[in-house]
């Protein structure tokens, strides 16, 4: 913070103001370095007179009171006064339309050339803290709200995404001979940046608005609000959590030998998955469960315990965690019910857990969730009978056990998970805790997660940041719908909807966001199986002509285009084609699309330089006689996808294509956004790596 900025926000807060009147904040911006429209205060008509006649320009007379926040939508803004009777009168104008208020000058400033009108702008998040705006002004702010987010601090390649990222980018690319000073506008945004992390007392901020020229910007008007100071972040505490993944051993806590109980259901989850580690069912009625000895308490085992599952009655939990603590188990999963979602009285009970286990520095997932699957040592901790599994490479993270666990009956069919985590209630370990160790297992490829909420808001984009530049992270975030919106004193903060600010939380860090649990999981069994295209040209091979077209339209509308193949392959693939079919991209076989046809075909896609990916339009009433031929074709890195019309009527034949390796999508728009989604992946991590 500079001195001018500590001693302007100083003063505010000497009389109990918030609200930085123009001038001030125009005062702070310049000592940053921003450019503005200085402002001059003047107290009489005759100083503003004096003003208007020592600039020599046409100028702008605006309000500056500590109880006047919209000045234009109060009458206390005229422009463009050209002799010194206009800025007496529009003084006099000025101060009439304010009885009441306390005026503490009127500001006068010398009328700014045009240029490219736009915003910027500060509001803070209650989950990613303050966050920065930009957008185009006027109309474009107003009505069609064409703004970008980012968590601050950003870069300079968060600031060149911002830019780009609106939809009117054009304009300030350059149009009809005109452009803007990019560079400049990157600096203004970082500066900006720098200025808000290093004062936590700024709450919101408007640069409303900047005209951008071809040489540098000037910002017009400004305010900055003041607020609470923002916490510092938590000190990172050790996160490692492998051995909650892969633990040497289980204590079951509330195990039963009744069917249907849930105590029942985790120990047979364990046991029938022929969980690697030793189990201990902890139950004081029972001397043996599922044949194992069982324990009164976790305090009669005679072995150390790495993980213990407790599924008692929420009252008693506390005491409980507690035991576990002193027999020194490391991490503890609280799968029972009945806490900070049912009221206070839950919430009372969760505080008694954590500063228990914080006290014994042990790590706690939960409560209310249903643990955690690891397929890659046999473990299965869930509250809901699961059948057997295969070892996989997708990663599910889970803010409800349902939404887990629920679903596996069928997509274990046809995808392989390799960790499935809920969170539950997120008393202690988050869902950034377990993104994070997921990410470094080797087993996972590909990163699923289901949110309502997120803990620690800028860590977990950093986190991500950093994850996904190996890993794609998929996520789908529920709740995008505002309630409402509360009264805000600023341009930025009324534009920031919850939804729009998680976007932009998941651009920031690379994370690809899905629409539905369908897309997720598409994209998830698109990219676990399939490697990502390294260039935008598809190849489309159909038996309908009309399912080729629109596969051609779908990959258009996802920014990609269809494939051109060099005059040598045009020639193999016309030996190929029958005398019927002239198309060479869309190919259309007309219901004579045999496997050996469409596997020579595939090839000599491959062998081209231009194609990047595949859609195979396939036959679902001869599904089952591709899979074997298809996988064995070497793809060089080139992904496929599959698309079959009505395939929820051929499942064995979809199955087995995605045993193959290869994803079965229901229609060409289907695979064609999975294609996109998955090429802008793919660019963006090679641009963040070069």
């Amino acid at each position: 913070m500079t001195e001018l900025s500590k001693e302007i926000i100083d003063q505010a807060k000497a009389v109990g103001r918030t609200y930085l009147m123009e001038h001030e904040s125009k005062a702070i911006l310049e000592s940053l370095g921003i450019t503005t429209a200085k402002s001059i205060v003047a107290r009489t008509e005759d100083e503003a007179a004096e003003i208007f006649m020592s600039l020599a320009s046409p100028v702008a007379l605006k309000v500056l009171s500590p109880d006047v926040v919209h000045k234009s939508d109060a009458g206390g803004v005229k422009l463009n006064l050209k002799d010194a009777d206009e800025v007496r009168r529009a003084f006099r104008d000025i101060v009439r339309a304010f009885p009441g208020k306390k005026v503490e000058g009127i500001s006068v400033q010398k009328m700014a050339r045009p240029g490219l009108e736009v915003i910027v702008g500060v509001t803070n998040d209650a989950t990613f803290g303050p966050m920065l705006m930009f957008g185009l002004g006027g109309v474009f702010v107003e009505v069609l709200m064409d703004v970008s987010f980012r968590s601050i601090p950003i870069t300079e390649s968060d600031a060149q995404d911002m830019i780009e990222e609106i939809k009117g980018y054009a304009l300030l690319k350059g149009y009809r001979g005109h452009s803007v000073d990019i560079k400049g506008l990157i600096d203004l945004l970082m500066r900006v940046s720098d200025y808000v992390m290093k004062n936590p007392d700024i709450a919101e901020m408007d640069l409303n608005p900047v005209f951008l020229y071809p040489d540098g910007y000037m910002a017009v008007d400004a305010r900055i609000i003041l607020g609470e100071p923002r916490p510092s972040p938590p000190a990172l505490v050790s996160r490692d959590l492998h051995d909650l993944f892969y633990p040497k051993s289980i204590a079951v806590i509330g195990a039963s030998g009744t069917p249907g109980k849930l105590g029942w259901n985790v120990f047979t989850n364990l046991v029938s998955h022929n969980f690697r580690g030793m189990l201990y069912p902890i139950n004081p009625k029972a001397d043996e469960i599922q044949g194992l000895k069982a324990y009164p308490c976790i305090s009669a085992v005679p072995e150390p315990v790495d993980v213990a599952i407790i599924l008692v009655s929420a009252g008693v939990t506390p005491d409980v965690v507690e035991e576990c603590c002193q027999c020194g188990v490391r991490y503890i999963v609280v799968e029972s019910a009945g806490f900070a979602e049912l009221g206070p009285e839950g919430q009372k009970i969760e505080l008694r857990m954590k500063e228990i286990a914080d006290r014994y520095g042990v790590r706690l997932l939960g409560p209310n969730c249903s643990g955690i699957i690891n397929t890659h040592c046999s473990m299965v901790q869930s509250i809901g009978i699961v059948d057997a599994l295969s070892t996989g490479s997708i990663g599910l993270v889970s803010q409800a056990g349902v939404c887990a666990a629920g679903m596996l009956w069928g997509l274990r069919q046809i995808m392989d998970f390799g960790i499935i985590a809920t969170i539950g209630n997120k008393l202690d370990i988050n869902e950034t805790d377990i993104m994070e160790a997921v990410s470094k297992d080797e087993n996972i490829n590909v990163i699923c997660m289901y949110l309502e909420s997120v803990k620690g808001g800028r860590r977990f984009i950093d986190e991500a940041r950093r994850i996904t530049l190996d890993k794609p992270v998929v996520v789908l975030k529920s709740g995008r719908t505002d309630a409402g919106k509360k009264a805000v004193a600023s341009h930025t903060a009324s534009l920031a909807g919850n939804d729009r600010i998680f976007s932009a939380a998941f651009r920031q860090s690379g994370i690809i966001r899905a629409r539905d649990y369908e897309h997720m999981f598409n994209l998830a069994r698109a990219i676990s199986k399939q490697p990502f295209p390294d260039r935008e040209g598809v190849f489309i091979i159909t038996y309908a002509g009309s399912l080729g077209v629109i596969a051609a339209d779908a990959i258009t509308d996802n920014g990609m285009r269809l494939a051109e193949l060099e005059p040598h392959l045009k020639l193999r693939l016309k030996k190929l084609l029958p005398d019927y079919v002239c198309g060479m991209n869309p190919v259309d076989y007309t219901f004579s699309q045999d496997a050996e046809t469409v596997k020579r075909t595939i090839e000599i896609g491959v062998d081209s330089s231009d194609v990047g990916s595949f859609i195979v339009i396939l036959q679902a009433e001869i599904l089952e006689s591709y899979p074997d031929t298809l996988k064995s074709i070497d793809y060089k890195g080139k992904p496929i996808i599959a698309c079959v019309a009505g395939k929820e009527f051929a499942m064995p034949g979809v199955i087995k294509m995605e045993k193959a390796g290869i994803p079965v999508f229901s229609t060409p728009e289907q695979a064609a956004d999975a294609l996109g989604i998955m090429y802008r992946h793919y660019t963006r991590i090679k641009k963040q790596k070069t």
